[in-house]
């Protein structure tokens, strides 16, 4: 099998000639909850005021859209991030978005979104779920969405870098490593295997694995 990947140290690739530019594509991991840790909480309170959505509307709304997530990650993940154009143009955006990550897999500054992605894309499903659901339960639904969103950028990072010694957290980062390292056509769910499982993308030696337990 050919090698998957550039480097597996913690180095990066220089995407930009310029300094400036090149800012913007390392981000730290801890910058994800700086910025929606606040908004997801507003979003709480705006829930709590919101007259005529009841505690226990709100929590189903919640858990609703943190289950929703684990879809729209495996999809994203699936057919956007992993879609390869025929283009130069389309391969260079491409590779800027999610390819670097496959040839640099353990670059710590490059494992969760940048805000320039992250923020006009949950803008963008703000509005989609504005219009789904109204002014009055869309807070709580897009709370639970967004926190999501915060499990995916943290689990992805520390199934690169974190010393997972729980077995739970151990079999989400093994579902990880074989996306990197054998097989990136499979495994697409990071935070949880489940859409994989129902879609038929696991890793057929994982498969055989967890067949053998």
């Amino acid at each position: 099998m050919p090698k998957l990947y550039t480097s597996n140290k913690d180095e990066s690739a220089r995407l930009f000639k310029s300094d400036f530019l090149e800012l913007f594509t390392h981000v730290h991991w801890s910058v994800p909850l700086i910025i929606f840790v606040p908004v997801t909480s507003y979003l709480l309170y705006r829930a709590a005021v919101t007259p005529g959505l009841s505690t226990m509307a709100g929590v189903i709304l919640f858990l609703s859209g943190l289950f929703i997530w684990t879809i729209a990650e495996y999809l994203l993940h699936r057919f956007v991030f992993h879609y390869e154009p025929k283009s130069k143009i389309g391969q260079y955006l491409h590779f800027m978005m999610h390819g670097v990550h496959h040839e640099y897999p353990n670059d710590s500054k490059r494992l969760v979104l940048p805000p320039s992605v992250s923020i006009p894309l949950s803008t963008l499903f703000f509005l989609l779920y504005y219009v789904i659901f109204g002014p009055t339960y869309v807070y709580p639904f897009f709370a639970g969405f967004l926190v999501g969103y915060m499990l995916y950028d943290e689990i992805h990072y520390a199934t690169h870098h974190a010393p997972l010694k729980n077995s739970f957290w151990q079999k989400i980062k093994h579902h990880h490593v074989l996306h990197h390292y054998h097989d990136p056509q499979s495994g697409y769910g990071v935070s949880s295997p489940l859409w994989d499982y129902v879609f038929g993308t696991m890793d057929a030696t994982e498969e055989k694995h967890t067949a053998e337990i």
